[in-house]
């Protein structure tokens, strides 16, 4: 059976989520939403190392809140951000063991997903060594000029909208990663260097409940989304069945 690596960034600088905490921290439904993003990777069997990724200047404050959290998950261990996304990332790869056969890369900020999802898109790994979530675009895309105009309408057709997690085959992320440090490529998600480097990357369709948080008013969404949700009862204790964990 295939084992993973799950690398959860919640380093980012919440420069437009404009509330009293950074977005990772903030209290969604009664946990922290990088907890919500944590607790649907650590319950797998097959995840054998989680890497959360936090920006050094937030450390002291997630290991007053969280140490306990990650304490008590075997697999999991804490590692400092960098500058941008994908320096993040770079870094969490330098801490990933040498017997994982694949990586699934999560922004925390998408709190949503559910097991199904990350199932699916493990199995889209799986078959084809990388593959990412994502939804078709359904809205009517509009080009603009400088000045807010219209400059035109762009075709819908294959058009989708990638969320996380990505999933890919382990000497595929080092090799694109490793392409990215010689060629100082920029990305905006880790399917970009994939494909920098002639990887196919399959699209996993996903559906709109996996929604990114970016603004405060998101937390209110995210929230409907999970209370609309059936109650699961863990199967046994873990350390984020309890809503008041800090």
């Amino acid at each position: 059976m295939p084992s993973y690596a799950a690398i959860l960034l919640a380093a980012g600088r919440s420069s437009r989520f404009k509330h009293r905490e950074k977005k990772p921290f903030a209290d969604l439904d009664g946990r922290a939403v990088w907890l919500r993003s944590l607790e649907v990777f650590s319950v797998r069997e097959d995840v054998k190392q989680i890497l959360i990724v936090v920006s050094p200047e937030d450390r002291e404050v997630f290991d007053r809140r969280y140490r306990s959290n990650v304490a008590f998950l075997d697999v999991a261990k804490v590692v400092d951000g960098g500058e941008e996304r994908s320096d993040s990332v770079a870094n969490a790869l330098q801490h990933l063991s040498a017997d994982v056969d694949f990586v699934a890369v999560h922004d925390t900020a998408r709190a949503c997903l559910t097991g199904d999802l990350l199932a699916k898109a493990i199995e889209g790994a799986n078959a084809t060594g990388a593959a990412t979530l994502a939804v078709p675009v359904t809205d009517t895309i509009k080009r603009i000029g400088p000045n807010k105009s219209v400059v035109e309408t762009v075709p819908r057709d294959g058009l989708w909208l990638v969320q996380t997690p990505q999933v890919f085959a382990r000497e595929l992320l080092l090799r694109a990663y490793a392409a990215r440090k010689q060629q100082r490529l920029q990305s905006t998600d880790d399917c970009m260097l994939v494909e920098a480097i002639g990887g196919e990357v399959r699209l996993v369709e996903s559906d709109a409940t996996n929604l990114k948080i970016t603004t405060a008013g998101d937390l209110d969404v995210a929230a409907a989304i999970i209370r609309g949700r059936p109650e699961v009862k863990p199967k046994q204790f873990h350390p984020f069945a309890d809503d008041k964990m800090w």
